[in-house]
């Protein structure tokens, strides 16, 4: 016969106070309400007789179901477990479970996620798909369900959000370059549909003519989307333009990466024949041959500030929307050398 449930009853009377004492202790909503003294003595206790909570109960009790639905785009991009990390360890405390759906970047795939996480009656959303124009959104923040943003941003910013400075990140790159002597730099751009495919094109623009220099729009190719493979396609159609840059500032890391499998295609090396830059700083950028300068984004950081910010007590569908900025950092590595040094490097490629 299995043993009878370790119930809060059992734990208040071990720790020799009242139930409802108990349960404000146990709760990280109220635990302030008990002095430090009794609430260590309701923990002791609970740990003691290996206490577990009945959420279903306390759910009933709070009209709560304490889950929060995540959606990301692409669980294969090595930038989105760091924030799903920092989601689940600011929800924990708080008593909630992060429910993880993956919509492959597909429109259709991300409503049928999000109409079962509303059916399931999850307490909050954060999302990090969002287009810039994007009436999945709106239906969310519509339905009164409080939603956040992370990593990306509404064309509106009528959603609070918890998104990087991309405009410091592509500028941190730039001048990198800049000051290396490089100015003909070409840019390979994410999607624009996307808040940070948008706004790295913008900053890329904005930042070359900050140091004097007219972006030239035959060194600008768009990537559909933040992989690899999209890198490669991108990059490959900028290489006819007979050698006229020696620089290159990608959109995201993958698609660095894709412009790395062009190059070795080619015969042209990196940093010799082309300085390139990322940008997040994804896991292992440093065991590339060369390893990648990138702008790097505490990914963590994103999820943990989504997550809290959701849990605001006035995170509700009437609150004015918030934009948190995250602070990029620029990590200097291999990929990118002076234009001086490229120029005296032996056995150079003829491309330029």
């Amino acid at each position: 016969m299995p043993a009878p449930r370790i119930t809060l009853v059992d734990v208040a009377r071990l720790a020799g106070v009242h139930t409802a004492t108990a349960s404000r202790a146990l709760n990280p909503a109220t635990r302030g309400q008990v002095s430090e003294s009794t609430a260590t003595r309701v923990a002791e206790a609970a740990k003691a007789l290996n206490y577990q909570p009945n959420r279903m109960a306390r759910g009933l009790r709070t009209n709560r179901t304490f889950t929060v639905g995540v959606l990301i785009p692409d669980i294969t991009n090595p930038l989105f477990p760091p924030i799903v990390r920092g989601i689940e360890d600011a929800l924990a405390p708080a008593g909630y479970t992060a429910l993880l759906a993956n919509s492959d970047n597909d429109p259709e795939t991300e409503r049928l996620h999000v109409e079962t996480m509303l059916a399931r009656q999850v307490d909050g959303l954060i999302m990090a798909t969002a287009r810039r124009s994007d009436p999945l959104v709106e239906h969310v923040a519509a339905s009164g369900v409080p939603v956040v943003l992370v990593n990306r941003r509404s064309e509106d910013d009528r959603i609070p959000s918890v998104v990087p400075d991309d405009g410091k990140g592509i500028r941190l790159a730039v001048r990198h370059l800049v000051s290396l002597g490089h100015a003909r730099i070409a840019h390979v751009a994410g999607p624009l549909h996307v808040s940070t495919g948008m706004a790295r094109h913008r900053a890329f623009l904005e930042a070359m003519r900050e140091e004097a220099l007219e972006p030239d729009e035959e060194l600008i190719a768009f990537a559909r989307w933040f992989t690899v493979e999209e890198g490669a396609r991108a990059f490959r159609a900028l290489l006819p333009t007979n050698g006229r840059f020696t620089a290159v500032v990608t959109a995201n890391d993958l698609i660095a990466i894709g412009c790395y499998d062009v190059m070795a295609e080619q015969g042209l090396r990196c940093p010799e024949d082309l300085s390139i830059t990322g940008y997040n700083d994804i896991p292992l950028l440093d065991k590339l041959r060369p390893s990648l300068t990138t702008v790097r984004l505490e990914h963590y950081e994103l999820g943990a500030t989504a997550a809290n910010l959701l849990l605001e007590p006035a995170a509700d569908a009437s609150t004015s929307a918030r934009t948190i900025l995250v602070e990029p950092t620029l990590v200097v590595r291999g990929s990118t050398m002076s234009l001086a040094r490229a120029a005296e490097a032996p056995t150079r490629s003829s491309r330029r």
